[in-house]
């Protein structure tokens, strides 16, 4: 087992609950306009194969960019680009909740003290309600075979920069040692617990997007199942070793699919 029985349950709850308010903003945006005056991307259904290649190669480029900040250790950039993200992303969250000004003062204090401050315990409050933003953003405007095909695209992405070119493990050192992690982070005793913000950000995705065609209580069926995979992986994972958790994590959501494709099939 990878961490010890109370992080591992807590690594869970706290992945779930991601989930769980990632939804409901998710389900909030569906029929709305994003809020500030920001726009939407133009993504094209009817070309599946050619919207999940121009989303990889967002996350290459990206992915490019950052293992440039940990090669010349350009820490300094990280963390404008890592504010930044944190103070868009919390905004919109809470605008689908709160007045829009006040979403914004609240996320920037919020981003201070996440950034500037490194409060461990905001730093993982934010990571909660930050990620319902990415689907508010994507999930009015992906088709779920598009979202399908991309999950099946990320593992890949995943499995090959853990195990084969490991920028991924530079990346996560990079950021550990910064104190400024993308994800979910636990110290204990002298070890730590982290898991990647995309661990966390791309299944909701794709279960924001099927709100649409099978509704809330069934996206959160897949939510389920995914955080279920997600703790086999913990279960059977090795101490400090690094694993690609998008895979298992893919797996949960595909299962999780299924059951409720079936079951409204049937019905």
């Amino acid at each position: 087992m990878k961490h010890t029985y109370q992080v591992t349950f807590l690594l869970l709850s706290l992945f779930f609950l991601a989930q769980l308010i990632g939804l409901f903003v998710a389900n909030y945006y569906l029929d709305r306009e994003l809020p500030y005056g920001m726009e939407r991307p133009q993504i094209e259904e009817e070309k599946p194969v050619q919207s999940t290649f121009l989303m990889m190669a967002a996350i290459i480029i990206a992915s490019i960019i950052f293992i440039i900040f940990a090669r010349f250790k350009l820490s300094f950039l990280w963390k404008i680009w890592f504010f930044l993200a944190v103070l868009l992303m919390l905004s919109i969250t809470f605008a689908s909740f709160l007045n829009h000004t006040i979403a914004f003062v609240l996320a920037l204090t919020l981003a201070f003290f996440k950034v500037v401050k490194r409060n461990i315990v905001i730093h993982n409050i934010t990571e909660i309600f930050m990620y319902g933003a990415v689907s508010a953003i994507f999930a009015p405007v992906l088709s779920v075979k598009i979202a399908l095909m991309f999950l099946a695209a990320i593992s890949v992405y995943d499995i090959i920069s853990v195990f084969v070119t490991k920028h991924m493990v530079t990346m996560a050192k990079f950021q550990t040692k910064l104190g400024l992690f993308a994800g979910l982070l636990i110290p204990y005793k002298r070890n730590i617990a982290v898991l990647g913000g995309g661990d966390i950000g791309l299944p909701l995705l794709f279960s924001s997007v099927l709100i649409r065609d099978y509704g809330l209580y069934n996206a959160i069926i897949v939510s389920i199942s995914a955080t279920l995979a997600l703790c086999i992986l913990l279960y059977k994972a090795e101490k400090k070793k690094f694993y690609p958790a998008m895979p298992f994590i893919t797996a949960g959501c595909l299962f999780g699919y299924l059951a409720i494709y079936l079951f409204s099939f049937y019905l």
